[in-house]
């Protein structure tokens, strides 16, 4: 089943620090029209990014999703387009086995680079992103795979 949920509070803490009534006032991304395709996704964090500067952001969100989705984040458009604020990947890959592994609950973080010549604010709640959840396909002749993730960003790169 797809859904978002927040992280616990544990997880919450260690990125954001003991702030008991920040973690029960944020919501979970949602999509802001009917027609809309991405949720919005929101900062935890103040920050004022200057020119050139980047900035790793705590979502406080994890998604579950079905074996053969995947979320993709990527720049909410106006940031990009009246700022330049960019996406330092380009564009964010959660995969469905992000979610609850053996070693990482799936805290989504959003790592956004100025790119302008001024300084952003961001400010806690504001969107900063976008998820698209997207079924993909598979080819029919793939090796089977055993392997499963256990770990956090990067942790299906090879070794």
């Amino acid at each position: 089943m797809r859904k978002f949920e927040k992280v616990s509070y544990e997880e919450f803490s260690k990125v954001i620090g003991d702030n008991k009534e920040l973690y029960d006032s944020y919501e979970l991304p949602k999509r802001k029209t009917k027609l809309s395709a991405g949720y919005d996704f929101a900062s935890l964090i103040e920050k004022n990014l200057e020119p050139g500067e980047s900035v790793l952001i705590p979502t406080g969100v994890k998604c579950a999703l079905n074996e053969d989705d995947v979320l993709l984040i990527v720049v909410r458009s106006s940031l990009g387009f009246k700022h330049n604020i960019r996406l330092v990947n380009q564009v964010g890959v959660i995969d469905a086995d992000y979610y609850n592994n053996e070693s990482n609950e799936g805290h989504i973080f959003i790592k956004l680079k100025n790119e302008g010549d001024h300084d952003y604010k961001i400010e806690i709640g504001s969107a900063v992103a976008q998820g698209l959840i997207v079924n993909y396909g598979t080819v029919d002749d793939e090796e089977e795979i055993t392997s499963d993730r256990t770990g956090g960003i990067g942790s299906t790169g090879s070794k």
